[in-house]
C-alpha cells in the first residue's frame, strides 16, 4: 500500500512525473498546443486579398496581419519563462491558449480595428507557447526529448499547411467567407482547452526532472549574459530570418523562373510537405549525439545548394532547389528547439534560453522579408537578396557551432561564478 506521503506527491506530480495514461493525455495536449501555434497564422496568406477587398485596407495593414504576431513574439518571448515560475507552466499554458481563441474569434468579428487587435492578441497567446513548450518537454520527457521535440515540430508543420491548403476551400467553395475560414480554426484552440484541464487540475507546477540539478548546485542563471546562450539566440535568429524570408518571398521568385503563380503555390506546399519527415528525424538524431556539429553542417548544405541552384538561375532543377531550401528550414528549426533542452540542465533554464532565443530570432524574422523585399525592389532582381541568403546560412553555420558543442549553460555560469 502506498504511503499518504506517496500519494500526495504523486498529486502534485503535474506534468512533471505522469502515470501511462497521463502521459499519453500530456503527449495528446503538446500535439494540440502545437496545431494551434501554426494554423491561425498559415491560414491568413491565402486570404489576403479577400481581406483586402472586404476591408477595403491597403496593402501595408494587410501586411500587419503577418507582421503583428512576430513582433508579439520578439517582445513577449521573455516574459513567459517568469510567468511559468510564478503561476505553472500547464496553468500558463492553458491560460495562453484561452487567450488565442479569444484572438482567433475577435480577429473574426468584423472590422479592421478588430482583426488586427485579435491578431496581436493570438501573437501574444502564440509567443508564450512557442517559449514555454520545449521546457515542458524536457520536463514531462527527460529521457525521450528528441522523439517529443520531433512530434511537436512535425504537428506545427502539418497544422500550418494544412491550414494554408484548406483556407480557399473553406472560404469559397464551402461558404464560409474569410471571416469564417479564420474563425473556424478556434475549434482546434477548443479542444486543446478541453485536453489541458485535466493537466491544472491534476496538479501544480512541473517537478524537476530526473536529469536536472538542484538549484542550490549552480548559480542563478542569467541567459541574457551567457556567451552560449547568445550563440543560439543568434543561430535561432539567422534560421528564423531565412524561414520567414522563404515563407514570403519563394513563390515570387519562381515565378520569376518561369513558373505560374498556380505552379509556385504547389511548389510551395511541396516544400512544407517535404520538411514533415526532418521535423522529426532531426530532433531525434540530435538526441543521440553528444555534439550536432555533423548533424549541423548537413543542415547548411541543404541550404546553400538551394540557394545557390536558385541564385544560377533555376532552370530544369528549380523543383529541386526549392525542396532543399525548405528541408534546410525545418530541419535548421527543429534543431533550434532542441538546443533548448540539450544545452540546459533544468527545465527553468531551458524556458528562459527558449524565451531569450526566440525574442531575437523572431525579431530579425520580422525585419528579414521586409528588408529583402526591399532589396528586390530596388535592384529590380532577386540577386541581392539571394546573396544576402547565402550570407545568411553560413552564419547558421558559424553560430550553429557554439550552440551545437557539447555543453551547459548552468555549468558555464558556475565556472564564471567559481573563478
Amino acid at each position: 500500500m502506498k504511503s499518504a506521503k506517496s500519494v500526495k506527491l504523486a498529486g502534485q506530480a503535474g506534468v512533471g512525473e505522469h502515470s501511462s495514461a497521463g502521459g499519453w493525455l500530456l503527449a495528446l495536449g503538446i500535439i494540440l498546443i502545437a496545431a494551434n501555434l501554426r494554423a491561425p497564422i498559415t491560414s491568413v496568406g491565402p486570404l489576403i486579398g479577400d481581406i483586402r477587398e472586404s476591408l477595403g485596407i491597403s496593402g501595408a495593414v494587410a501586411g500587419m496581419i503577418t507582421t503583428l504576431p512576430l513582433l508579439a513574439f520578439a517582445f513577449l518571448s521573455p516574459t513567459a519563462a517568469g510567468l511559468a515560475r510564478r503561476f505553472g507552466t500547464a496553468r500558463v499554458l492553458l491560460l495562453s491558449v484561452i487567450l488565442l481563441l479569444a484572438g482567433v474569434v475577435i480577429r473574426s468579428a468584423a472590422g479592421t480595428e478588430l482583426l488586427l487587435l485579435g491578431t496581436v492578441i493570438l501573437g501574444m497567446a502564440i509567443a508564450v507557447c512557442n517559449v514555454l513548450m520545449p521546457s515542458l518537454i524536457k520536463a514531462g520527457y527527460p529521457e525521450r526529448i528528441g522523439m517529443m521535440i520531433g512530434i511537436y515540430t512535425v504537428a506545427m508543420n502539418l497544422s500550418g499547411a494544412v491550414a494554408s491548403g484548406v483556407s480557399v476551400p473553406l472560404a469559397a467553395g464551402a461558404g464560409l467567407g474569410w471571416k469564417g475560414a479564420l474563425g473556424i480554426w478556434a475549434l482546434l484552440a477548443v479542444l486543446a482547452i478541453a485536453c489541458w484541464l485535466p493537466q491544472v487540475q491534476a496538479g501544480s507546477k512541473p517537478v524537476q526532472s530526473s536529469g536536472d540539478r538542484k538549484v542550490s548546485d549552480t548559480p542563478r542563471v542569467n541567459v541574457w549574459k551567457s556567451k552560449l546562450a547568445w550563440q543560439i539566440a543568434l543561430y535561432m535568429g539567422c534560421q528564423s530570418m531565412l524561414f520567414y524570408v522563404i515563407i514570403t518571398w519563394i513563390p515570387d521568385m519562381l515565378e520569376t523562373f518561369g513558373m505560374t503563380p498556380e505552379a509556385a503555390g504547389w511548389t510551395l506546399s511541396a516544400m512544407q510537405l517535404v520538411v514533415l519527415p526532418v521535423s522529426f528525424l532531426v530532433p531525434v538524431l540530435a538526441g543521440r549525439m553528444r555534439s550536432q556539429i555533423k548533424l549541423l553542417v548537413v543542415i547548411v548544405a541543404f541550404f546553400l545548394i538551394g540557394i545557390l541552384g536558385l541564385l544560377l538561375g533555376g532552370g530544369r532543377l528549380t523543383l529541386l532547389w526549392t525542396l532543399l531550401v525548405g528541408l534546410g528550414a525545418g530541419s535548421s528549426f527543429s534543431l533550434a528547439m532542441m538546443f533548448y533542452g540539450l544545452r540546459s540542465r533544468s527545465a527553468h533554464t531551458a524556458a528562459e534560453l527558449s524565451g531569450m532565443s526566440q525574442a531575437v530570432g523572431y525579431l530579425l524574422a520580422a525585419i528579414g522579408p521586409a528588408l529583402l523585399g526591399y532589396l528586390h525592389d530596388a535592384t529590380g532582381s532577386w540577386t541581392v537578396p539571394l546573396i544576402i541568403m547565402l550570407a545568411d546560412s553560413l552564419l547558421v553555420l558559424v553560430f550553429g557551432i557554439g550552440a551545437s558543442r557539447d555543453r551547459y549553460i548552468e555549468d558555464e555560469a558556475l565556472a564564471k561564478h567559481s573563478a
